[in-house]
């Protein structure tokens, strides 16, 4: 745990390598993050193709750490009770793919795992008003989302100050406020900034350039600057 960091830092192992993943999920724990994010994509609502609720309750047995389930998917009802028989913390879908968000949100929670909403970029937050009595976690994409590395959107700034905005006036209810995408020592600082509680970071953490603890320690360091 990143004592006196202003966000939750989530690893997605997107960008990991699955040759030893279970190797890149210890030294994520190691390393004191927060959790682990793990992003599923079925080649239809997203155009990239990842993995399933198998590799989820691998992950479970390799890890005590939480596990941040992210479905890129189409028609998400259909999937959630095998995803949170992983032992998944947290289940998010895309408000764009549910056509009755409150029912998904609300199998989700009846399933014991923490509900998340997800808003791509071009995505208002004002749409969420009427669905906050079942949000747990409130995922602003600041990349299209679908594939890891992609640049961040630097117009996502403005849009988690006017998200966190809105939220202050509805303080009966509090998601965690989480973004997704491009996230890295540049800019972790200012998501922080504009009202984001924890950041999902993939290449960043993930790479060849440095360790994994080594990419930890350069976010906490940027977070903390």
């Amino acid at each position: 745990m990143c004592d006196g960091c202003p966000v939750k830092l989530l690893p997605s192992i997107l960008t990991a390598d699955f040759g030893c993943l279970r190797q890149e999920i210890a030294a994520a724990e190691a390393a004191g993050v927060n959790g682990l994010h793990l992003d599923v994509m079925d080649g239809r609502f997203v155009p990239n193709i990842t993995f399933g609720a198998a590799l989820v309750a691998h992950v479970r047995r390799w890890t005590a750490l939480p596990l941040d389930v992210h479905l890129m998917v189409e028609a998400p009802l259909r999937m959630v009770p095998e995803f949170a028989d992983t032992g998944a913390q947290s289940i998010t879908v895309h408000l764009e793919a549910c056509p009755d968000a409150y029912r998904v949100l609300d199998t989700i929670r009846r399933a014991g795992c923490r509900a998340g909403l997800a808003l791509n970029p071009g995505t208002p937050c004002a749409l969420i008003i009427d669905l906050l009595p079942q949000i747990d976690i409130l995922l602003l994409m600041s990349v299209p989302p679908g594939f890891g590395g992609a640049p961040f959107i630097p117009a996502s700034l403005d849009k988690i100050r006017r998200t966190r905005e809105l939220l202050q006036t509805f303080p009966a209810y509090t998601p965690l406020l989480q973004v997704d995408g491009g996230i890295g020592t540049t800019n972790v600082r200012a998501v922080a900034d504009a009202g984001a509680q924890a950041a999902v970071a993939g290449s960043s953490v993930y790479n060849r350039k440095g360790s994994v603890t080594d990419n930890v320690q350069a976010l906490r360091r940027a977070l903390l600057a």
